[in-house]
């Protein structure tokens, strides 16, 4: 029988048409989608309900440093693998991957630069890395970095993103790093020099038990997950329900943890003017 009364017909083959992988971004706190190039221009920031998604290393060079001014330092240090540790992967084969990955020889960038024409010294942990997590060189980086900055009488920026706190690949390696991180700082702050720690979304464990948490001030993004132990590991051990946003730097803020919240729009000019002021 013919189809509507025509005794031929053609079936034509439409192609269909698809959208390229990795347009799009899902915002972490209201999961509203996002284009990718307007999240980008945006900071990073999502423009519906302002949440500061992570931004890598380079990124936050870029944003806090003068154009043309950042020289990276122990660019050349790299992590062994002490323990011969195993698992799913060995160490040495996270180490490679994520290397591959990220373009990085570890977790944190270390250098100077200028903020506002100020000669500043910066550390910042990359999330990308091991979940920024501090091994033997995060720490080493850090402390050399802190030491730079003390010889040369300098203001110290450390921007802290990490949910991995100290290495367990590394074991007790990893653990030292946290008092000798320390030990640099309380020299670099006996000195009468500034340690401005920048908390972002989530700086957490032995990170923030180390050099995050002992700033002459400490500021961070908002709703950046700060703490410890994470919310979920604290509610299964205590049996209780935590409050409202508990370790969201709102939270911090009000209960004195932290000096301020600063949006990453902001950040620049905030960090250059506390630079500015301690240096009078």
């Amino acid at each position: 029988m013919a189809l509507f009364g025509k005794e031929k017909y053609t079936l034509i083959k439409v192609r269909k048409k698809t959208i390229p992988d990795g347009l799009w971004v899902k915002c972490q706190d209201c999961q509203a989608p996002q284009y990718k190039k307007t999240l980008k221009d945006n900071l990073n920031v999502c423009p519906k309900c302002g949440f500061h998604m992570k931004m890598i290393s380079s990124e936050r060079v870029d944003l806090i440093f003068d154009k043309g001014t950042f020289k990276e330092h122990d660019a050349s240090l790299i992590s062994t693998d002490p323990l011969n540790f195993e698992g799913p992967k060995t160490y040495k084969q996270k180490l490679a991957a994520d290397q591959k990955i990220t373009g990085l020889k570890d977790a944190v960038v270390t250098g100077e630069g200028k903020v506002n024409g100020v000669k500043t010294a910066l550390g910042v942990t990359d999330s990308r890395f091991i979940m920024g997590s501090m091994g033997s060189v995060v720490g080493e980086r850090i402390t050399r970095i802190t030491e730079f900055a003390t010889k040369n009488k300098l203001p110290l920026v450390i921007i802290s993103g990490s949910g991995g706190g100290a290495r367990m690949y590394e074991g007790i390696y990893s653990l030292m790093q946290m008092a000798k991180t320390c030990a640099a700082l309380a020299r670099h702050h006996e000195a009468g020099l500034l340690h401005l720690s920048v908390l972002t979304n989530p700086t957490m464990a032995g990170i923030m038990a180390s050099f995050a948490g002992v700033g002459d001030a400490i500021i961070a993004e908002p709703k950046a997950l700060i703490g410890f132990a994470g919310p979920r590991v604290i509610e299964q051990t205590i049996r209780q329900k935590l409050p409202q946003g508990f370790q969201r730097s709102e939270f911090l803020l009000e209960h004195g943890m932290i000096d301020a919240i600063v949006e990453r729009k902001d950040l620049k000019e905030t960090i250059s003017q506390i630079i500015q002021y301690t240096n009078k």
